[in-house]
């Protein structure tokens, strides 16, 4: 398993160089001349000419290309030009309060998903089934902006269950306090397509000719879903999950945004906002190393799950 782990490493260095290039020559020939941005309205070429220098724009491309690597193996991005704090600063201090929201999120989620997943494809064709599947259709027609709105009318303002927005410096505080009414929010939105997806992988395996075969030996139908059913639809669901992790960091702006949450979501787009160049590089990086990671921990949770996916 080390060579494997190892190997694919390796083979990591040339994705990730090409999202550097990209993200190099995309903020380089698209973003347009950063030195006009700080300078601001009110400028003159000298003051130009010197932001230029500092930044080292003025230099030739493959030597602002290595400046760029440096920057990513360091974790050095420099400061952020709107607030004036270093980006590392920036993305670890953001990234605690995301992932307050998003791991809790993910796995009751992902529990809520997998059991009723099971339920409805063992009442499959029932008018149960066809009742959750026209639920779930409904409310992943129904824009994340509605529930939220509605659940800060009734739940944080109506009934006073929760906080409209805000943010503490405890950790117990912002996890069952702050955190909780966005948490609902998430999981009312995603356990929707999440069922609709996770019910097909389940209705895929109970098709095979393992389950007949198991019925045949006289094991219970439950038996058949929660042992032999599961373990072979979790690689499908593994992946969903683990692929949808890096994207759940940006994806959650608009909760972030609306609890006013100082999540990794709100920073990026208030840097889109302000033209914070530093600090959307690093993101963006950091995001492409982040997917390329969490692919490789799914494959090595394949073989956990089933013994029977060899590593080569």
């Amino acid at each position: 398993m080390l060579a494997y782990i190892l190997r694919r490493l390796w083979q990591m260095l040339p994705t990730m160089l090409g999202v550097i290039l990209l993200v190099f020559f995309l903020f380089n020939w698209v973003g347009g001349d950063p030195a006009y941005i700080l300078a601001g309205k009110m400028s003159n070429p000298e003051q130009i000419a010197n932001i230029r220098a500092q930044l080292g724009t003025d230099q030739p491309y493959y030597v602002q290309l290595w400046i760029f690597i440096k920057q990513i193996a360091t974790f050095n991005f420099g400061a952020s030009w709107s607030t004036g704090e270093t980006v590392s600063h920036v993305i670890m201090t953001r990234l605690g309060p995301s992932l307050t929201v998003l791991i809790p999120l993910t796995i009751l989620e992902t529990l809520f998903a997998v059991a009723l997943a099971l339920v409805i494809a063992f009442m499959r064709g029932s008018i149960i089934d066809r009742t959750v599947m026209i639920a779930c259709t409904v409310g992943m027609s129904i824009s994340i902006l509605v529930y939220i709105i509605l659940f800060q009318y009734w739940f944080a303002y109506k009934l006073s269950l929760f906080p409209v927005q805000g943010w503490g410096d405890s950790f117990w505080q912002n996890l069952f306090h702050y955190s909780t009414l966005p948490i609902l929010i998430g999981l009312v939105v995603s356990i929707a397509p999440s069922l609709r997806l996770y019910r097909t992988f389940v209705l895929d395996e109970v098709n095979q000719d393992y389950v007949r075969t198991a019925r045949a030996k006289g094991l219970s139908e439950k038996r058949i879903l929660w042992v032999h059913v599961l373990r072979n639809a979790a690689i499908p669901i593994i992946t969903n999950v683990m692929s949808n992790l890096p994207a759940l960091l940006i994806g959650a702006f608009l909760i972030e945004r609306f609890f006013s949450i100082p999540g990794i979501g709100r920073e990026v787009i208030l840097a889109v906002e302000r033209s914070d160049f530093p600090v959307i590089k690093a993101i963006t990086v950091y995001v492409a190393a982040a997917t390329m990671l969490f692919n490789l921990l799914t494959d090595l949770m394949y073989q956990a799950v089933d013994p029977r996916v060899q590593l080569k």
